[in-house]
């Protein structure tokens, strides 16, 4: 995949998933005024993030110990005297200071000892501890079947297969990279109103408009 079909996939899907009323709150008043918005996205790492990496847990004198590349506060980002962020994720600290960002460390399912890694992932996306067989539903797709009134377009899946994640009964859709995403007038309107003045996806967010035309 490359820069120019992630740009303009990902920030136009995550727009006009936005624009639909089942899955966020947003209104657009008088003027074309944002007043809010909610949205879940859920990135699943197949194996794919060492997290205490990631989120270093400097304050813990074990980890000195037991992972001694990583006991040490250079390349890193402090968040509370305890924590600090890897340096490479510095992009989220913004979102942390602001309160709309947290972690969860030191999860996992009850999968252990076992060979198989794809197992374990399968068993994290059907959300049902060790119990085997697994089903044939996922997980998000249990959640979106109590959604009142729910559409397809409530939900999407990045990718050219579908996710265990939204296996189901819910109607789910899907996105790939060589997939056009056709923007409402209103989902454009939102678009140009929520990243107009963004330092950070401004230009990107341009760009992208510019790449769906």
């Amino acid at each position: 995949m490359n820069r120019r079909f992630f740009l303009r996939g990902a920030v136009l899907l995550g727009c006009s998933t936005a624009a639909h009323p089942m899955m966020t709150s947003v209104t657009l008043a008088e003027g074309g005024r944002v007043l809010g918005e909610n949205r879940l996205v859920v990135v699943i790492l197949r194996g794919a993030m060492d997290g205490l990496d990631a989120l270093r847990p400097l304050g813990d004198p074990l980890l000195a110990s037991y992972r001694p590349t990583l006991g040490l506060r250079e390349g890193t980002l402090d968040l509370d005297g305890f924590y600090a962020l890897n340096q490479g994720l510095g992009g989220l600290l913004p979102l942390w200071a602001t309160g709309e960002l947290g972690f969860v460390q030191a999860t996992s399912t009850p999968y252990r000892d076992k060979r198989s890694h794809f197992v374990g992932q399968d068993m994290l996306e059907a959300g049902t501890g060790m119990d085997v067989p697994l089903p044939g539903d996922g997980w998000l797709n249990r959640m979106l079947q109590a959604v009142p009134g729910l559409r397809a377009e409530t939900a999407f899946a990045v990718g050219a297969e579908e996710l265990a994640i939204l296996h189901g009964a819910a109607p789910t859709r899907s996105w790939a990279p060589d997939t056009m995403l056709d923007l409402s007038p209103q989902a454009r309107l939102l678009f140009e109103q929520v990243y107009h003045d963004d330092p950070l996806f401004q230009a990107a967010g341009a760009q992208a408009l510019e790449l769906s035309a």
